[in-house]
């Protein structure tokens, strides 16, 4: 069985476009302490954005900057910034995060199938806007007819179902709330690390059982930190 440290702390972070967004979480990673105090008010352009669009300087070279895979803060932070675009779907910004040769593979509910679920390119987020195809996504839980579905129409039901910007609770490669479905995420994406946007529960009357969650998986390519999985996870019968 997983330990997990936990901490209550208020987690101001800037996520998306926009700086000042915050976060009330309570902050679970796996046998990681809490970030002392509040996190600062740090812009994480998206990759390939040019110097001229970051908020901040160090004074040095961009070039030279080698992305430390353990630091959890640049990837706490790129999560907060596509959990920003989704929200307000920003398909192009969003885009722009998603890994250029892996693409990102979109997974219904807690069990990653990579051999079935559906990936799309940086180019088809781009485009997600305009995208009017019917998709298969995979089946629904329980009644196993097939998940048929627009892009638009599949992230706003198994991605984006609650604002996960406003989640109660984030872990840092750890799962926040698990059901009877497998959980197969490390196993599925072993060199990639996640994070976990959780409602444990939407109301305290359902006794969690109206539980979801939106896990977003990245691989460190370089300097950056890319968007290779979205796994939505939800309380299922």
């Amino acid at each position: 069985m997983k330990r997990f440290l936990y901490f209550p702390c208020v987690l101001c972070l800037v996520i998306g476009l926009l700086v000042g967004v915050l976060l009330p979480v309570d902050f679970q990673e796996d046998g990681q302490p809490a970030p002392p105090g509040n996190a600062p008010d740090t812009f994480i352009p998206p990759p390939g954005a040019s110097p001229g669009q970051s908020s901040a300087s160090s004074g040095s070279d961009s070039s030279e900057a080698v992305l430390d895979q353990a630091d959890n803060f640049p990837l706490l932070s790129t999560a907060c910034a596509v959990n920003r675009c989704l929200q307000r779907q920003s398909w192009s910004a969003l885009a722009a995060y998603v890994h250029p040769e892996r693409g990102v593979t979109f997974t219904p509910y807690s069990t990653v199938k990579l051999d079935a679920d559906l990936n799309f390119t940086p180019d088809q987020i781009k485009n997600l806007g305009q995208d009017q195809n019917v998709y298969t996504w995979g089946f629904e839980d329980g009644r196993g007819g097939p998940i048929k579905m627009t892009a638009a129409q599949y992230i706003q039901r198994y991605v984006y179902d609650k604002d996960y910007t406003q989640a109660p609770e984030i872990g840092v490669d750890s799962i926040i709330t698990a059901g009877n479905a497998l959980e197969n995420l490390t196993e599925a994406y072993p060199d990639c690390r996640f994070v976990d946007f959780s409602f444990p529960s939407a109301d305290p009357v359902n006794d969690g059982m109206d539980w979801s969650s939106l896990k977003l998986v990245f691989e460190a390519k370089g300097e950056h930190w890319y968007l290779v999985g979205v796994v939505h996870g939800e309380w299922t019968i």
